[in-house]
């Protein structure tokens, strides 16, 4: 099957790209109960050449609010930084360039953020991430202060974590359920792609994400395999390539091992798999992938 490009992200995103849905689980996480008619504008931000999510929840709820939300199977605890990266180029798109020279006060939506945690290393039930814990010369003491700060719940939605969060949400229900069913078919099965097209018939059959997996099974199937294979990939690439060193203690074999690295990020970035999931599966830094991408773009172009 091959992946349509207007599908270049992630299942989480696949479940919650529209504005009831973002909604839904908006009041689900944050406790509030917005009404079903409050006005909801997507703004998830994208590669403009490469049409490439960066994130993977942004929207405005009522024209006053910003609300972003990440979901992640490893925890990486730069996203005070990232999203406020994120929340800067948000601002960009909704504003005038040359509003924040007026000497008036512009009004802005108030930000929001959420990182929702499904991996299968073991995590409390909630913690909160601080931008200021990344600056340098912090004491971390109380009544240090900071000039800017932002915060970030993170919030286990692992199988029975969190229930009365997630059951306000059918959608965010049926996701964490169809994450679980995979990982139990994963588990008794070699094959993953017969653990996500089992999945995807249990969750079809039950009533799980029915109405999305019935118009994306496809796409679907094509980012799960991705997805649910990369935390256990990575592992194994690297071990491979270790082990072969060590084992023949020869340069050359590290270097196969690294071909065969980059070999895989080219086949994600053809899968159109999103920049974050590329650098946690090959430890490569966004910058380096990007090079790699522009290469692959030139030599296209030559043929």
């Amino acid at each position: 099957m091959s992946v349509n490009r207007e599908y270049k992200n992630s299942l989480f995103s696949l479940v919650f790209n529209e504005p009831d849905k973002m909604l839904e689980i908006y009041n689900a996480i944050s406790g509030n109960v917005l009404p079903p008619e409050t006005p909801v504008e997507p703004t998830t931000l994208e590669e403009a050449l490469f049409m490439d999510r960066i994130n993977d929840l942004a929207f405005v709820v009522d024209g006053r609010l910003v609300v972003l939300i990440e979901q992640q199977s490893t925890l990486n605890r730069n996203m005070p930084l990232r999203l406020l990266i994120y929340m800067a180029r948000i601002y960009e798109k909704l504003l005038d360039n040359k509003s924040v020279y007026r000497s008036s006060l512009v009004k802005i939506p108030k930000p929001e953020f959420y990182v929702l945690y499904i991996g299968e290393s073991d995590y409390v039930d909630s913690e909160t991430l601080r931008l200021s814990e990344a600056f340098m010369d912090n004491p971390n003491v109380p009544g240090f202060p900071s000039f800017l700060e932002l915060e970030v719940p993170v919030i286990n939605i692992n199988k029975g974590r969190n229930l009365d969060i997630i059951q306000k949400s059918s959608n965010l229900n049926g996701y964490v359920s169809f994450v679980a069913k995979v990982r139990e078919l994963k588990k008794s099965s070699r094959d993953l792609a017969e653990a996500v097209t089992e999945a995807v018939k249990y969750c079809m059959d039950n009533d799980i994400l029915a109405d999305t997996l019935s118009k994306i099974s496809s796409e679907v199937f094509n980012v799960l395999t991705v997805e649910f294979n990369l935390e256990d990939a990575k592992k194994v690439w690297w071990e491979e390539a270790l082990e072969e060193g060590i084992e023949k203690g020869i340069e050359q074999e590290r270097e196969q091992g690294k071909r065969k690295m980059l070999e895989m990020v080219d086949n994600l970035l053809k899968l159109g798999v999103d920049m974050d999931r590329i650098v946690q599966a090959s430890g490569l830094s966004e910058e380096e992938i990007r090079r790699r991408q522009s290469r692959r773009c030139e030599l296209c172009l030559r043929r």
